[in-house]
């Protein structure tokens, strides 16, 4: 049995996939980032970065994993799936989450904090980080245009990707023209895991950006963990 720590973030996303696509029996430990409970003293034991997602994995004496890319390989390995066992192909998953974990994942934060959260609008980082977004998008759209998904089959490298690629309207970057990448998000959308993974721990997450209410409440939330 894992214990999932998370919230709905993108990177909360890519574990609860990947658990339901592996088929694993989890718990749900939701933490509220508006509140501060991801630097609680007990969250800390877990993560002492005070970030989600944290796995505990019970059956393993309550191994504690954070990190999201650190957890998807760590399940990825316990469980034999979503991950070849070859060095080859074990290699081309591991160049594609990396790609996220060190591209998409850190400019589209960029993204969202100038583009979405920062009080003062500083329209030249705006830029940069939205055309550096939409750049990082070209480049797995021409690699898309030749492949199914990522890395050969379906892998943790596409639920990395996705999870943060999906979100490209609230950072504020189109993806009008990128037909591939286009065909490639519906298609993993449409995997029952996926929209299962989705809803953990908020359903309501799912419909949030068409909630104007709901956006604002989300910026707040944003804005104060910015000040910690």
């Amino acid at each position: 049995m894992i214990d999932l720590y998370t919230a709905a973030t993108p990177n909360g996303w890519k574990v609860s996939i990947a658990l339901e696509e592996m088929g694993l029996a989890y718990d749900v430990h939701k933490i509220s980032l508006g509140e501060g409970g991801q630097k609680k003293p007990d969250f800390l034991k877990l993560n002492p970065n005070g970030r989600i997602p944290v796995i505990v994995d019970r059956d393993e004496d309550d191994f504690a994993v954070f990190e999201s890319g650190a957890i998807l390989i760590y399940l990825a390995e316990k469980t034999g799936l979503l991950m070849p066992t070859d060095s080859r192909g074990r290699s081309l998953v591991m160049q594609w989450l990396m790609f996220q974990m060190g591209g998409i994942g850190p400019m589209m934060g960029q993204a969202n904090v100038f583009f979405r959260y920062f009080p003062e609008k500083i329209q030249p980082a705006i830029d940069r980080y939205q055309h550096e977004s939409r750049r990082l998008f070209e480049v797995l759209n021409s690699h898309l245009a030749t492949h199914d998904y990522l890395a050969g089959g379906y892998s943790i490298a596409d639920i990395a990707n996705f999870s943060w690629v999906r979100i490209h309207e609230w950072s504020g970057v189109e993806i009008e023209g990128l037909a591939h990448l286009k065909r490639w998000m519906d298609a993993i959308e449409a995997r029952p895991a996926t929209l299962k993974g989705l809803a953990v721990p908020d359903p309501d997450a799912l419909t949030r950006l068409e909630d104007n209410a709901k956006t604002e409440k989300a910026v707040e939330t944003a804005q104060k963990m910015l000040q910690t």
